[in-house]
């Protein structure tokens, strides 16, 4: 996200009264677990910039963290549900629709390695917004999304609400590391995918 973007966020979280900074950041959270095309919204940039605010004094620090960390995991499970009840019929959406192969990589590791994949999920921009929906569409069973997804939501949103705290007037150079860790993060989760594919046809046709 451009250094524009984020002076603007500041910006207008700066000029918020502490009641309706803590709504923003909440419904953002919330909006992009709950929303399987929630990649657009800047949800993790939010609250980082929040974490900057709180460290000026404006909003309290403990009290942003639990809010961020408790509309994660309400947002996911609204998201969970969505993907159970409409299923297959969300992946017809023309803005996933660019992002078939990923999602149905995710897919296979969600039926293999349901809760680890939730929870690893969390960390990257693209999988946290599309995660709880295809855990839904997957059948994982709720208690098992749960509480990966609540593990997930806790180190997460404290980690970040943390980061921006402590980032001051470095949040732009915070964001690119946590950016480049995330993409990190994706590359060898395909990796992973990757070889585990690769092996499981390369033992078919040894069967065969």
């Amino acid at each position: 996200m451009s250094a524009t973007i984020i002076s603007s966020l500041v910006s207008l979280l700066h000029h918020l009264s502490p009641a309706l900074v803590y709504t923003v950041v909440a419904l953002l959270v919330f909006g992009e677990a709950a929303i399987l095309v929630g990649f657009v919204l800047p949800g993790e940039t939010t609250v980082l910039v929040a974490g900057v605010i709180a460290s000026q004094g404006s909003i309290n620090i403990v009290a942003l963290c639990v809010l961020v960390v408790l509309a994660a995991i309400i947002g996911d499970s609204v998201g969970y549900l969505i993907g159970r009840e409409f299923g297959v019929r969300l992946l017809d959406l023309k803005p996933l629709q660019r992002h078939r192969d990923e999602i149905d990589r995710a897919l296979t590791q969600l039926e293999r390695r349901g809760p680890h994949y939730v929870f690893i999920g969390r960390f990257t921009a693209f999988l946290r917004a599309v995660m709880p929906g295809l855990a839904g569409i997957s059948r994982l069973h709720y208690r098992r999304f749960f509480i990966a997804n609540a593990l997930g939501a806790l180190v997460w949103g404290i980690g970040c609400c943390l980061a921006g705290y402590a980032a001051g007037s470095q949040l732009g150079l915070v964001e690119k590391y946590i950016g480049y860790f995330s993409w990190g993060l994706l590359v060898i989760i395909v990796g992973i995918v990757a070889t585990v594919v690769i092996r499981h046809r390369r033992r078919l046709r040894l069967v065969d």
